[in-house]
């Protein structure tokens, strides 16, 4: 319908929100809208062929289907809630899904699966949709915002999603969401995420110096990904390992003369882009606009080249939100939206800029062809810029923007007639300016307007060309462009003096000269449009036709002498009044003439009239626009239409003729886009019958008020809007208002018999209906009766409030609360006069009013309302009935005792619900609170986990449940030594002394599984410990439990921490260790080996092998080196100490008899006590000079290591002479005591 568009610019601060198809079809979301633009190869050369519509909110995100065979089909969110799929041959509607309860951030179609699409919402939730089936699922993998999220071109089921607080967060959507991996690293918001399109991680294996593994790291298998974050940096993950691999920290560039401050995260919005093919290059945005490729493999600095960095004017000036390439015939292109409003097309193997299509973020108030450039065309918009197009250059966008200076929305536009480039223009803010278009310099004045014109001639001395501005109070000024700081002219005056009026006149809304200059047209506030005579401003003519305020005025072109005295006016009503001033002008009178009928009249719009433009290639077209969305072409001599455009989305604002061209229109409007569109091309030539075109939604809203700040200008066709009155309230007495509005006659019989009633006592008249109204006029009882003719009709009408009001004026309070209380219309103001009809009334009104506020779910306020009548007990059970078990419990605690059963009762409830739901921390702090230490560790060991693990067993022992501690202590060491944590579960065991056979267990597991470290001391010592107890209790079932001898590394690793350990508690501990071990080995050889005796024959009575005869083929072997056993030292420390143990026996029987034999014993004892005290003090210092290592790890009994050794020696070769001498040897020398010597009397004579 149209031939060029200048579209609405992308939506900012969103992850997707423009996509590419494989066949060059761009698509962007902007407002509710999504544009498609065809992209060509061909240099400048990209056209808007069409739109979709249908979303009621902002569009959120944009995706095409990635598949050849669907890719004229897209989907789009909205934050409306709904995801739309579209086909974009046909712009249709295919499908919309609402699934969704909250606004959708983003959308993305798989490139795997053609059938799946994932969105995610502000709440978290993330829904899978089947294109061909229509089915969807969704899942809740997070609590989060979710900003971003993209489906894995490798894997369907795959789904990296951004969140708002910086985690991003791998998803099975196979598995019902399944978290696959949290990659952590970022902190602050992602605003993207982007798959590598290259299989496998080995493409960043020369990288590998920079990534956190190593060489040795790199996987085959999963994909790159990178995200783009607020934090300013890029980061690469593997998804894999689910770690970072890559870190790349954004350059501070300097751009338009200006050093980009880091710490103003405001200016960032960090895209990334991973194009096709590419699995070593990156592409992100900046701080500043600029768009950087990243080297993945370049090492050195920089590791980015900047795209367009031949010219400065090729880049986006601000940042950039989204990136989409394609690839055709072999050429990569790149597509970037910016939030400078702009369009960019880039070529990826040169990175230089394409072309540029520009974009409106505003309203377009005004448009207007400059008189000396041809096709020059100048838009005043909403963004806070000016764009001046020229519409005849080949680059058929070449736009230019003009911003500097400017700080509100452009609402109104004027070329200067005569000097080239000078163009006024008025803001909503206030300022009336002109620019050089040629040097982008502005000049302001600084008052308020809302139409501005040039104007011919003078006035007061004013030079030849003057500035006319009609401000927003309703006042136009006239200003000397050459001099804009001196004082403007209030043209009021003029006209008040020129015509001798006295009277305040009416506040002006448009003007508009005529070209020559000689005459003005003023449009008025109440619809009046007065024609004055330049240069003393004297009144022609009043055109009293409209009876709104005025829009738009616009001269005829006065091309053709015949219609030159054309006036077309558009208002509020909805028709435009075209008068034919002719006969004025050119024979004035003496006094002002009033038109009140027009020349013609052109009907067919249905909203007010926003602008007029006359083409100038023609004497009788007119084209109109209107807020009815819709441009009508008129034959205003015919009063014929001749064609009307439909191509907008919204209201229209402003039209200008081409030029240059007589069949094409230009017209701008709410939908931020101007369109050019061909007369001879529209399909209909009559505007839409009803308001098809109007936003309903703006239309129910309240306008705003007309304040100085609104601009509009006389040859724009903007809206001027109106204060609308409020509405009224609706009357407490409608009968007897609606009788005063009855006809004339009747209100004057109403007067005459209200006189009969006053003056001659006819009471009986105001009884009647027709004049039961004049109550209001009468004594108390006439009153009533219209009172109770009110409250009928009110009933009828069911307006109960009002009858409840009339009841409460009337004095009958408990029949107003009685009638609120049947209709469930109880408020707080009611009961708050409750109290003014007694303690009784006022009881029943509040417990009608907690019934009536539960039935409405407002259970807290109806707490509230039964304590004022102090029923704290019905507050508490009506809480907790309803599950505000919080609120009740407060309530318990703040009024009642603390040892009152219901406060337990609640917190038992409360638990009960809490763990039902899975909040067991909450629950079991309940559970505490009524006294219930059991089920609260019970309940927060649910989780089954070692934290949950580790604090239910201490809040057991704490709590005094010691079964149930050492049940949960056990439960938590198991799960941390599953995840090897031994020192942690080492902690958990030793609070309680029952479970050492756990601690001796998994002291064993973390010696046999871990090299021992410094780290592991105290797991050696603890095994030591368990150990050296096992054999000092004779808990040898203990070590069958265990399974002790099963680590045949041991020696070894106690070998190697030796040698790695030179201090000598740790060198002893460990050889204790040993030892201890060898001591426990020793006794499983000895009854697992067969035993020679004398005769040759075995212990259990069987005969030697041959095996056995010949020991050399299979010589037995102990295992272990019995040497350990054999420590000097340690038997040194032993035959002391048992020394010690025999003279503390001998003292202890000497003490006994010296009781009662003491001169007997003394006699009869060869030892005397001070001998044996003697000896006692010997031996203790000869074991005070023994190392302490030896004494604080012993080894075992090292006497009784010899005679096994030997016993075992005799009938097997598995001990070694060299050990057999040396366990005689100690026994001889230690084996002191007569038990020791007569068990090895027999090894030693042998």
């Amino acid at each position: 319908m149209h031939e060029r568009c200048l579209p609405a610019a992308p939506n900012w601060y969103c992850s997707r929100c423009s996509d590419v198809s494989g066949a060059g079809l761009f698509g962007f979301g902007a407002k509710n809208i999504i544009y498609l633009i065809q992209v060509s190869l061909i240099y400048f050369y990209f056209c808007v062929v069409g739109e979709l519509v249908g979303h009621r909110d902002l569009v959120s995100s944009f995706c095409f289907c990635p598949h050849t065979e669907q890719s004229h089909i897209c989907v789009s969110s909205s934050c409306d809630g709904t995801v739309r799929f579209w086909d974009t041959e046909t712009k249709g509607l295919l499908k919309e899904i609402t699934t969704h309860q909250n606004p959708v951030s983003a959308v993305h179609w798989s490139p795997v699966d053609k059938n799946l699409v994932v969105s995610g919402d502000e709440k978290g939730v993330i829904v899978c949709h089947w294109f061909n089936t229509g089915d969807s699922s969704s899942f809740f993998p997070e609590p989060r915002t979710v900003f971003c999220l993209s489906c894995s071109p490798h894997a369907w089921n795959h789904v990296a999603v951004g969140y708002k607080d910086g985690m991003i967060v791998l998803v099975d959507v196979s598995k019902k969401g399944e978290v696959l991996h949290r990659l952590r690293g970022h902190d602050d918001e992602i605003h993207s995420v982007s798959w590598s399109t290259e299989p496998g991680e080995s493409a960043l294996c020369s990288r590998a110096e920079e990534s956190e593994g190593g060489p040795g790291d790199v996987s085959t298998e999963g994909c790159f990904l990178a995200s783009g974050s607020r934090d300013q940096t890029v980061r690469i993950w593997s998804t894999a390992r689910g770690k970072a691999v890559m870190t790349l920290k954004l350059p501070y560039l300097k751009k338009r003369g200006s050093a980009v401050d880091p710490g103003v995260k405001e200016r960032l919005w960090l895209n990334v882009h991973w194009p096709r093919g590419r699995g070593a290059q990156l592409i992100s945005s900046c701080f500043s606009g600029e768009l950087l490729l990243w080297d993945l493999l370049r090492s050195g600095k920089p590791k980015w080249t900047l795209f367009g960095s031949s010219s400065d004017a090729q880049g986006h000036n601000r940042i950039i939100f989204n990136t989409s390439s394609f690839v055709t015939s072999g050429q990569s292109l790149l597509l970037s939206t910016s939030m400078d409003r702009e369009v960019k097309c880039w070529d990826m193997s040169s990175l230089e800029l394409c072309w540029t299509l520009p974009a409106l973020g505003g309203f377009v108030y005004c448009l207007s062809f400059s008189p000396l450039g041809s096709g020059t065309l100048a838009l005043g918009v909403g963004d806070n810029m000016i764009r001046v197009w020229n519409t005849q250059s080949s680059n058929h966008y070449d736009t230019r923007s003009f911003w500097q200076g400017i700080k509100s929305k452009v609402t109104a536009l004027a070329w200067h007639p005569q000097r080239e480039g000078a163009l006024a223009f008025g803001t909503d803010d206030g300022k009336v300016g002109i620019y050089d278009v040629f040097s982008s310099k502005p000049r302001y004045i600084l008052k308020l307007s809302i139409t501005i014109s040039w104007s011919i001639g003078s006035s007061k001395g004013k030079p030849a060309y003057s500035l006319y501005s009609c401000a927003g109070e309703g006042t136009i000024l006239q200003h000397d462009p050459y001099q804009l700081n001196s004082e403007a002219f209030n043209i009021d005056k003029l006209i008040k003096n020129s015509n001798n009026i006295q009277h305040k006149l009416s506040p002006h809304t448009d003007l508009n000269w005529k070209p020559d200059g000689k005459v003005v047209a003023i449009g008025n506030e109440d619809g009046c449009i007065d024609v004055y005579e330049a240069p003393s401003l004297r009144l022609l003519c009043s055109i009293q036709q409209h009876h709104k305020i005025i829009n738009t005025l616009r001269w005829h072109h006065g091309l053709s002498p015949e219609l030159g005295c054309l006036l077309a006016s558009g208002s509020s009503n909805a028709i435009v009044y075209v008068h034919d001033l002719k006969h004025v002008l050119e024979c004035p009178g003496d006094s002002a003439v009033v038109i009140t009928e027009p020349f013609r009249r052109l009907s067919g719009h249905t909203a007010k009239i926003t602008g007029l433009s006359w083409s100038h290639h023609h004497d009788d077209r007119l084209v109109t626009v209107c807020y009815d969305g819709t441009a009508q072409v008129w034959d205003v001599l015919q009063e014929a239409p001749v064609c009307n455009y439909r191509g907008h989305h919204g209201n229209l604002l402003c039209v200008d003729w081409s030029p240059v061209d007589p069949d094409v229109v230009w017209t701008g409007g709410k939908d931020f886009t101007v369109h050019e569109w061909r007369v001879s091309r529209q399909e209909f030539d009559k505007p839409p019958k009803g308001k098809k075109m109007v936003d309903l939604k703006e239309k129910r809203r309240k306008p705003k008020p007309r304040s100085p700040q609104d601009h509009q200008f006389f040859f724009f066709p903007s809206e001027v809007t109106s204060s609308l009155k409020k509405k009224k309230p609706r009357s407490m007495l409608p009968l007897s208002t609606s009788m005063d509005h009855r006809p004339k006659d009747e209100l004057l019989q109403d007067c005459v018999t209200l006189a009969s009633v006053t003056h001659n006592g006819e009471l009986w008249m105001l009884r009647q209906g027709d004049h039961i109204h004049l109550g209001l006029f009468s004594d108390r009882e006439a009153l009533r009766r219209m009172f109770e003719a009110e409250e009928e009709g009110h009933l009828d009408a069911g307006h109960f409030e009002s009858v409840v009001y009339l009841r409460l004026w009337s004095g009958d309070l408990q029949g107003a609360l009685q009638l609120a209380t049947e209709r469930g219309e109880l408020n707080d103001h009611l009961l708050s006069l409750a109290p003014m009809a007694g303690f009784s009334v006022w009881s029943g009104a509040v417990d009608a009013y907690v019934k009536q506020l539960c039935l409405q779910e407002q259970f807290l306020k109806a707490a509230s309302h039964l304590l004022s009548l102090n029923k704290l007990h019905d507050a508490i059970d009506l809480l907790r009935s309803h599950k505000l078990y919080r609120e009740a419990i407060v309530l318990v605690k703040a009024r009642l005792p603390q040892d009152e059963p219901v406060l337990k009762e609640l917190y038992q409830s409360w638990a009960a619900v809490l763990e039902k739901d899975g909040h067991f921390s909450a629950a079991a702090k309940c559970y505490l609170a009524a006294g219930s230490s059991f089920d609260a560790a019970k309940v927060v060991s649910r989780k089954n986990e070692a934290s949950s693990l580790r604090a239910a067993a201490e809040l057991a022992r704490v709590s005094g449940e010691t079964a149930l501690s050492q049940s949960l202590s056990l439960r938590c060491a198991k799960e941390l030594a599953l995840s090897h944590d031994w020192s942690a579960a080492q902690d958990v065991l030793r609070t309680h002394d029952a479970l050492l056979v756990s601690r001796i267990e998994i002291s064993l597991y973390c010696f046999g599984e871990h090299f021992l470290s410094e780290e592991e001391v105290q797991t050696m010592e603890e095994l030591w410990r368990a150990v050296s107890w096992v054999k000092d209790t004779g808990h040898f079932s203990i070590v069958q439990i265990l399974n002790l001898t099963e680590f045949s590394s041991f020696p070894g690793k106690v070998g190697v921490f030796l040698r790695q350990n030179s201090s000598a508690p740790l060198s002893a501990a460990a050889l204790s260790l040993q030892s201890f071990v060898h001591y426990l080995r020793l006794y499983e050889r000895w009854w697992s080996f067969p035993v020679l005796n004398e005769n040759g024959v075995t212990q259990n009575g069987t005969e030697q092998t041959d095996t056995e005869e010949h020991p050399d083929e299979t010589a037995p072997d102990l295992g272990f080196d019995a040497t350990i056993l054999l420590c000097e030292s340690t038997a040194a420390v032993q035959a002391t100490q048992r020394a010690m143990n025999e003279i503390q026996d001998k003292l202890s029987v000497m003490v006994t008899k010296h009781r009662a034999q003491e001169q007997e014993s003394e006699e009869q004892n060869g030892d005397t006590t001070h001998e044996q005290d003697t000896k006692m003090s010997q031996y203790q210092k000869e074991l005070s000079e023994l190392p302490d290592s030896i004494k604080s790890f012993p080894r075992p009994d090292v006497l009784e290591c010899c005679l096994l050794l030997l016993h075992f020696g005799r009938s097997s070769p598995a001990v070694s002479d060299a050990v057999k001498r040396q366990s005689k040897d100690l026994l001889q020398q230690f084996g002191t005591t007569s038990r020791h010597q007569k068990v090895t009397q027999k090894f030693i004579i042998t």
